[in-house]
Order: structure tokens, then sequence, then C-alpha cells
């Protein structure tokens, strides 16, 4: 008895410390459980903010964007991030997403669902825009919530052209940057293009000047550049360019066809692409209107210089006579020898300058000093003071200025210049700005230029009769004198446009009526620009309308095209410079976070943990799941 009473002891204290450890891990899976659902955190030194919460995420979808990170384009990179950062809030938060495109439907909050969809949906733009901009987008967008708990993302690769952020910002959005960069920051851009001539002629060389730079640490060897014009592609060489430099080169065009010409220049680089091809158009006139207005006889000479060239057109006319409605249809008018400028005539010749024409002016012998005083006064240009028949030799020619460049090989060999017996002494004001083309040898004007608006005015100190002026029959002076005076008249029409830069096109407008609506037309798309008719032009504004590089038509009538431009693509992207994480704290300064985080980090939890701090209630539900895995235990492998 006294053996079994001991057993019977033993295994009531065995029983007694079973149902203790089952009942203590019972009570602890149960506290368990309690702690999980008041959701425990530990705070990471940022303010914990509770309730509904206003995020705003900004992903940077330019160019530049689509430069290599470790695996993937950086877009691709920024997409996700945006994704894990919209999983790290709940889905009672509210979301804006916004990109440069700045659409309507990226101002206004989303649930969690639909902005990982808009997330899916970005892709590159040719947009782009400061981001002090996007932060005035994103203040716009949270300001109208009721939600007091505000923050803003913003994923960039952080150009230093459009990095502008400014330290004071709206101090009830928290504001976090979030920095991604290439592995590689090479890229070579076909930068722009111009003619060195303002008008393209027919069956000529017109010379067209290339600018491509190196925008790499890394020396750029055989970069092909080609050429593609009138349905045939022309390689012009390979390009050799130094580190951050650029290279300047100029190809002759020759054209041979009148009316309006599309061509493309491209480059090969990888793996930032947009800026590898230049589109630009440009039109060759058929002919080249030339008014000479007279008050006596026409000048032989002058009408021989001009008649000897085809595609120029000479009108002469009675000053007497004129139809100053038909003044803006010439490109170059010449005052030939008039005693008097009339008021009217001196207002329409300045409106004519000022919208982008140019007048040559030879004044008569005895000429009405007070009328010409007048004229040249509203240009402003140096007056006329006394006719002085006195013999005098012109001794400079400035072949550095566009109408005698590229003329003379060398002006030292036998250049004969031209001798006068008669000129008028004219003012030496230096506010009217005037450059001197050819000077007599003491250092006074013979042919000044003066600028005025779009146009140029050009005076001549003696009249062109050459019982006075000899001009006439140096015609190695004469003849690419008035030539080029004729080819430079009229605005230089910009050849190519940037998209989201070029805003406003200005064209001939020769329709009239309020009704009549323009149009412009791509290669994928057609649509009514907002226009403005003034006078002769109208003025065309695009607003953003213009996504694609390439060619578009502006017509009123498809089979008539009023005029083409050439769309490229924004260069802005193409300088792959960017700030580091410390150079972007230090320029935002303490109010602003940068989140610095390598390429594995997880976002959804890196953005949970400084949102909610280290959240505890996960590993609640796990210990909670441990003690009843004991309990288990001890109630199937403790035996009594």
């Amino acid at each position: 008895m006294k053996f079994l009473k001991e057993v019977k002891e033993e295994t009531s204290n065995r029983n007694k410390l079973k149902h203790l450890l089952v009942l203590l891990m019972r009570i602890l899976s149960i506290a368990a459980l309690v702690f999980a659902f008041a959701q425990p955190f530990i705070p990471q030194g940022n303010e914990v903010k509770k309730g509904e919460k206003a995020i705003s995420l900004f992903i940077d979808n330019s160019y530049s964007m689509s430069s290599l990170s470790a695996d993937v384009p950086l877009l691709e990179k920024a997409k996700q991030r945006a994704k894990e950062i919209v999983n790290a809030y709940g889905i009672e938060d509210r979301f804006q997403i916004l990109t440069h495109d700045f659409e309507g439907r990226h101002q206004r909050l989303v649930s969690q669902e639909d902005a990982l969809s808009l997330i899916d949906e970005i892709e590159i733009t040719p947009s782009v825009r400061e981001l002090s901009k996007v932060v005035n987008r994103v203040q716009q967008a949270l300001s109208s919530a009721t939600i007091e708990n505000k923050t803003s993302y913003l994923i960039s690769d952080f150009q230093k052209n459009i990095t502008d952020i400014s330290v004071e910002q709206d101090t009830s959005i928290e504001y976090n940057l979030v920095p991604l960069q290439s592995v590689r920051k090479r890229n070579i851009s076909l930068d722009s293009a111009w003619f060195q001539a303002p008008v393209q002629m027919l069956n000529q060389n017109n010379p067209l000047v290339v600018k491509v730079r190196n925008l790499s640490d890394e020396k750029a060897e055989n970069v092909r550049l080609t050429l593609t014009h009138g349905g045939q592609t022309k390689p012009l060489g390979t390009l050799t360019i130094p580190p951050q430099s650029e290279s300047i080169d100029t190809v002759n065009m020759t054209v041979l066809k009148e009316g309006w010409h599309e061509a493309e220049l491209s480059i090969t680089d990888y793996p930032v692409q947009f800026d590898d091809k230049l589109y630009f158009t440009f039109n060759v006139p058929k002919e080249i209107n030339i008014l000479v207005i007279n008050d006596g006889q026409k000048n032989n000479y002058l009408d021989a210089a001009f008649q000897g060239i085809q595609v120029f057109k000479i009108d002469n006319q009675a000053s007497n006579n004129l139809d100053y409605s038909k003044l803006p249809l010439y490109n170059l008018i010449v005052i030939n020898e008039l005693n008097a400028v009339s008021s009217g005539l001196a207002f329409e010749l300045k409106n004519y300058v000022n919208n982008g024409g140019n007048v040559l002016v030879f004044p008569a012998p005895r000429s009405d000093i007070n009328s010409y005083k007048s004229f040249l006064g509203g240009f402003p240009a140096n007056e006329l003071i006394a006719f002085e028949e006195k013999e005098r030799t012109v001794g400079k020619i400035n072949t550095e200025e566009f109408i005698f460049k590229d003329v003379y090989e060398n002006t030292r060999s036998n250049l004969r210049l031209p001798i006068t017996k008669g000129n008028f002494q004219l003012t030496n004001f230096g506010s009217r700005g005037e450059e001197q083309l050819l000077t007599y040898r003491d250092g006074t004007t013979f042919l000044g230029k003066y600028k005025n608006g779009q146009g140029h005015l050009y005076l001549c100190s003696a009249p062109l009769d050459n019982q006075w002026n000899d001009l006439v029959k140096n015609a190695e002076v004469f003849i690419p004198m008035v030539y080029k005076i004729a080819v430079s008249s009229g605005t230089s029409k910009k050849i190519m446009q940037y998209i989201g830069k070029d805003e406003v096109l200005e064209a001939a407008n020769s329709l009239t009526g309020a009704e009549t609506v323009y149009k412009i037309k791509g290669k994928k798309e057609e649509f009514i620009p907002e226009q403005k008719k003034i006078g002769s032009r109208v003025i065309i504004g695009i607003n953003n309308q213009i996504k694609e590089a390439g060619f578009y038509d502006l017509f009123y009538n498809e089979d008539e095209i009023n005029e083409k431009y050439a769309f490229n693509f924004n260069r802005k992207e193409s300088e792959l410079d960017y700030y580091t994480e410390d150079e972007l704290q230090s320029k935002v300064g303490g109010n602003i976070k940068v989140l610095a985080a390598n390429a594995q980090t997880n976002f959804t939890q890196f953005i949970g943990e400084r949102s909610r701090g280290i959240v505890l209630w996960k590993w609640c539900l796990i210990a909670a799941l441990i003690f009843l895995f004991i309990e288990i235990l001890l109630l199937r492998f403790w035996k009594t």
C-alpha cells in the first residue's frame, strides 16, 4: 500500500505539472492573439500617423528613365518602387499617381487597386517638367483632400537640369524623394542642325551645320552620321567626339526641286535612343521677288544683276504708283534714288522690315534731307547729313558678316573695291546699332546694316548711279552683295521644333473669314490647333497636343499644304547628369527626406516601418501558433 501510495502521488504531481504547462501555453497563445489584434509596433524615430492617409506618388517617365539600372530600365524600377509604396499602406488610404504628362485623371485621389492599375499604364513620354511644377501639382491635389495625413513620394533619377525643388515647401505635406540612377551614364545626342543661309536655293549647295554632343565621360569613336532626304539615305561619315564635348560639322545639301522638303539626320547610340534622330523641314521658293522703287528711270545694272539668276524676279515700280498692300509679297525692296520718302511709304517700309522684310536704300544725290531723316530715324538708323562731291575709295570689306562671308577665298588678292565721286556724310550715333559692311579708308560708312524687328535695313551713303558710284561695275562686290541681301530677306524660319518647348508657331495666312479653320496632320494623328489670325499671319498654339517626333502638315485643304513642321523630342533629357543622394539631401534641406535604399530593398517593408514603425502583430500571431503547437505536443507526447 505504501508503494502504491507513492506511485499515485508521483503520477498526480506529473499530471498537475502537465496541466499547468498546457494552461500556460493556452494563456500565452490567447495573450499573443490579443496583442496581435491590438497591432503593437516599435517607433523608428518618425512620428507615427494614425488614421486615413492621402499619398501622392510622382513617377518620372521622361526619356532619361529609359537608361538601364542593374537589370531593367529605370522606368520599370520606378514603377516597381511605386507599387511597393502603395502596398505599404492600407486599403482605406487614398492615392494620387502623377507623371510628366500631367493628365487630368492623375489629378484626383483613387483607391489602392486603381492606383496599382494606373502605375501599370505608365509609359515613356516626351514631356518633361521641372520638379517645382510637379510639387505644385501635388499640392493642388492633396490640398483638396479632407484627409489630414498627407505624404508625397517623388521617384526620379533627379537630373540636375530639372531638379529645382526649393527648401521651403508646404509643411502640411511630408515630402520624400526616392532617387534611382542608371549603372552607366553614356549618351550621344544629335543636338541640333541649321542652314547657314536663311533661304535654300535650287540646284545649289546649301551648307547644313550639324551639332552632335558626347554627354558621357568616355571618348565616342566611329559615331556614324547619316542623312535621309528625298527618299535616299546618304552616309555622311563618322565622328570622333572627346568626353563631355561636342562636334560641329558642315554638310552640303543639293536641292533638285522646289517646294517643301522633309529630311532626317540620324546616329546610332545605345541605350538612350530618343535623341538619335533629328527631323527638319525647309521650303525652296520657286521665285525670290524683288521690288525696286524708282523716281525716274530704272537702273539697268541692277536689273541685269537680278535677271542673271533665274530664281530672281524683279519688279520696277514708280514711287507714286505703289500698292502698299502688296509689299509683304516681296522678299526685298530696293529704294533706288528717291528724292524724298513720303511719310506713308516710310510707315509701310518700317512695318515691312519689322515683320521680317529687308530694305536696301540708295539715296538720290539731291535728296530731301528732312524726309530721309524722318524715314531713317524711325528704324532707327544713322541719318543723312550733307552730300559731298568728293572722290573717295572704299578701303575695307566686312567678311565676317553674312553678306560677304564665304564669298572670297582671299580678300587681298587683287580685289577691286568701289570708288565714289560723291556721297552723303552720315551721323554716327552708337545707339543706332549700325553694322558696317563696307567702309571708306577713313573708317566712315559706305554700306551699313541695321536690325529692326525681324528684318534689316541696308543703307548706302552714295547713290547707285554710276555717275557717282562705280559699285555697279565692280561685279565681284556688287553681284554677291545684292544676291545675298536678297536671299537673306525675310525671317530665317526654324527648320525644326521641339516637343513641349515650342508651343507657338507662326504661318502665313492666305484665307479670309472667321470660320476658316487650319488643321495639323501627322503620321498617326490629326487635330485642330488653337489659332489666331492677325492680318497676313496666323498664330498656331500646340498646347502639348503633339506627342510623337516626326513631320506635321498645316493645311486648310488637304490638297494644299500651307506649312510643314518637324517636331523632335526635347533634348533637355539628353544630359545624364544626376544628383547623388548626399547632394540631393544637401540641396533640399532637412524638411524633405531622401529615402536612401539599395536596389534590393523591399519598399513595402521599408515604407511600412517608416510610416507605422516596426509592426509586431505578425510576430504575435506567430507566437500564438507556437504556443498552440507546444500545447499539442504536451497533450500528445506527455504520457500520464
